[in-house]
């Protein structure tokens, strides 16, 4: 069996996921959910940056255009999104994102489903 990347840091983070999601529901915008996860982020002491640029190299130039919500441990991308539902595009968007950091693991997590937080794990098979 394959082990989970990230185990403690994952099963932490979801925490915090659920109990926003417990307490805020799912009408508010992707702007609120973020300010009330940067918020949590900080209470418990986790170092994240908010809004990363990740820079993707292609013929020795620097693409702009990959803004990721958080980079949580300098590990983990986080995406937050508050629609009815997480799409392709949404998933090749934190592909990009992983691929163009150079990360292992992104969770794609949406508040606005209607009735829990749905938490979608995305693997860089192209991670090094």
């Amino acid at each position: 069996m394959a082990e989970i990347i990230y185990k403690e840091l994952c099963y932490q983070l979801n925490g915090i996921f659920y109990s926003i999601y417990n307490v805020m529901g799912n009408i508010y915008s992707e702007k609120q959910y973020q300010d009330v996860l940067e918020a949590t982020l900080k209470k418990e002491k986790l170092k994240y940056e908010r809004e990363k640029d990740l820079l993707f190299s292609l013929k020795d130039c620097k693409i702009k255009g990959n803004k990721a919500d958080f980079v949580i441990e300098n590990k983990i991308v986080v995406d937050l999104k508050a629609k009815k539902y997480i799409t392709r595009k949404d998933y090749k968007q934190m592909l990009r994102y992983l691929r163009a950091g150079n990360y292992k693991l992104g969770l794609i997590v949406n508040f606005g489903s209607a009735n829990k937080v749905m938490v979608k794990r995305v693997i860089n098979s192209k991670y090094s």
